[in-house]
């Protein structure tokens, strides 16, 4: 059908150009729908049902957000997770913005060692999770061993405290070499003449990393802090596979909570409503930080 037969069923006539972009946006529409919009849909149609697998479903209205919030399995899962982020993800900024002050300088042997420090960068979190775990396996681990000869011998995975702690390690040592890799482009993209005019009028390196460059880098700082949230509070692979949320629930995060709830017990709907509080919760805090960098840019 042409352009007159458009004319004739009473559809707006579009130039070639609007017509040129409406069919290169249309891919995109198609994916947004079918991938981001749908599943939300989807997922909140389900959070009002009662779904278990072999059973038929009916509505239920709210009453899987309000069981959440009666759910003492779940403020536990919750409070782990928020403990997790509030050691991990500072750490991993302060480690990172560390190196990147380290490697901003010139010396030799830099590029290979920065290849070196971004390698965990690239692996998947189910990998890492599961190297660890021969690393720091209690009997012949690679960690032990090395501490047999000092008669140390954490219980790394055994243990409540060790094995958050042992979580929170692997979770560090992949996610540091991300902020060090943000922030060490911050910083070479930094005016180096305000550096130099710093470093005449400031004598310590200190003051001029705490008066100059942590004010330059501050909305950078919180993008970075912004990501790492979001990430962190999703954080499922390392615990799933390191520890499977033990000894007992000591390392079970929400996300692990969640998959328990929907795919070991089957308790569909439930599990939906809980992934939709996390989504809001993360929603709150992102705008939050977002709000906040945005300020700094205007």
């Amino acid at each position: 059908m042409g352009l007159a037969g458009a004319e004739m069923i009473g559809w707006p006539r579009l130039s070639y150009k609007t017509m040129t972009k409406r069919i290169l946006l249309l891919p995109a529409a198609v994916w947004t729908l079918l991938f981001t919009v749908f599943p939300f849909v989807y997922t909140l149609w389900i959070s009002t049902q009662r779904i278990r697998l072999g059973r038929p479903g009916y509505f239920v209205g709210m009453e899987n957000f309000a069981k959440a919030f009666a759910d003492y399995k779940l403020s536990e899962s919750a409070l782990g997770t928020i403990l997790f982020i509030a050691v991990a993800v500072p750490l991993e900024l302060i480690l990172g913005f560390a190196f990147a002050l380290l490697f901003n300088r010139d010396f030799r042997g830099q590029g290979v060692l920065r290849a070196i420090m971004t390698m965990p960068l690239f692996a998947t979190p189910v990998g890492v999770a599961y190297l660890f775990t021969t690393i720091l396996y209690e009997e012949g681990g690679l960690v032990n061993s090395l501490l047999a000869p000092l008669g140390w011998h954490p219980p790394w995975l055994s243990n409540p405290f060790w094995a958050r702690l042992s979580v929170l390690l692997v979770d560090v040592w992949q996610w540091t070499p991300f902020c060090f890799l943000v922030f060490l482009a911050g910083l070479q993209g930094l005016p180096q003449e305000v550096l130099e005019a710093a470093s005449l009028d400031v004598v310590k390196n200190r003051q001029i990393v705490t008066q100059v460059v942590l004010p330059m880098m501050a909305p950078l700082i919180r993008l970075v802090l912004l990501l790492r949230f979001i990430e962190a509070a999703k954080v499922f692979d390392t615990p799933f596979v390191l520890t499977s949320g033990g000894p007992g629930r000591s390392t079970e995060v929400y996300s692990l909570y969640t998959f328990r709830v929907g795919l070991r017990f089957f308790d569909l709907g439930y599990a939906a409503a809980l992934s939709l509080l996390l989504l809001v919760a993360v929603m709150i805090v992102a705008n939050l930080l977002f709000r906040g960098t945005r300020e700094m840019y205007d």
